[in-house]
């Protein structure tokens, strides 16, 4: 069953609304972003969260040395790697980590094989943020691609109107919205509450066959 990350948190009662509606994981953005928090007020609200929700923080180009303080400072589960990091730095790091990759066309999907790691993320290469920019890319590039044994999130314009048919096309992992949960910038808690609700009743319908 797909599960949900909402991403871009920076207030407490965005990750409560969340949480409460059946998240299964926030994130943190600490690269550059409208949707940039600080280190101290994402601990201050991954201390408030529930245990079983994952804390994700997302990074562009970060050193080792500043990942490591903020999964100790955040209590970060992964952290989300949305830069120039190789291979070779991504398994260097000795914390679990998610390294994205963003898809302007097909072939960009061949680097996936090349990073470890348990889950890699696909985003849209489109706008001018690596964090994310709320636009979508063509799913059906995923069709034939390798993923090996990873877990694949989905992420890049998703909002409740198109998250049914990304979940029958792609068949993620998780499911990664930002921008699609907002109303002029903000989180707003009636479009999570439905984007959730929508993914929850679609997951429904495909453990009990009625969704092919």
């Amino acid at each position: 069953m797909t599960k949900i990350k909402v991403c871009g948190i920076q207030q407490w009662e965005a990750a409560k609304w969340a949480v409460d509606a059946g998240a299964d994981a926030v994130g943190f953005i600490f690269a550059d972003s409208r949707r940039k928090v600080s280190m101290e007020r994402a601990a201050a609200i991954s201390g408030s969260l529930p245990g079983g929700i994952l804390k994700i923080g997302v990074f562009v180009n970060a050193s080792k040395e500043d990942l490591q303080s903020a999964v100790e400072m955040v209590n970060l589960d992964y952290v989300q790697l949305h830069g120039d990091e190789s291979p070779e730095f991504c398994r260097s790091l000795g914390i679990p980590y998610i390294k994205a990759v963003s898809i302007k066309e097909k072939d960009d999907l061949d680097i996936l094989p090349e990073y470890g790691g348990d889950m890699v993320l696909v985003d849209s290469g489109k706008g001018p943020y690596r964090g994310g920019n709320g636009t979508s890319f063509d799913w059906d590039y995923l069709k034939d691609s390798q993923t090996g044994d990873r877990k694949l999130i989905l992420a890049g314009g998703l909002q409740k109107g198109n998250v049914r048919e990304a979940i029958q096309k792609v068949r993620p992992y998780m499911v990664d919205v930002s921008s699609g949960v907002e109303s002029s910038g903000i989180k707003d808690k009636e479009k999570i509450m439905k984007f959730i609700k929508e993914v929850r009743e679609v997951n429904s319908e495909m453990e009990s066959g009625e969704l092919k």
